[in-house]
């Protein structure tokens, strides 16, 4: 029940997002081609955020695998 009426709140919530026109903005920045350098751009920052959480996960790995090792003896 509480799925139920969280998604519901969700949905009221974002309703009038739906209704909202076109920014102008963006028509401005596709039509001039320069909305694929914003996209470009953020799919840089996300790559990027993902391979410095991986690198972190690695090193936390082999620290965890350190600390097993020097428990056990």
């Amino acid at each position: 029940m509480k799925k139920i009426s969280s998604l519901l709140l969700l949905l009221f919530f974002a309703m009038p997002a739906w209704s909202q026109e076109p920014v102008e903005m963006a028509d401005t920045m596709r039509s001039e081609g320069k909305i694929y350098v914003v996209v470009a751009i953020g799919l840089v920052i996300l790559a990027g955020l993902v391979l410095y959480l991986y690198s972190i996960d690695r090193k936390a790995s082999r620290l965890e695998k350190k600390l097993e090792e020097l428990g056990k003896k």
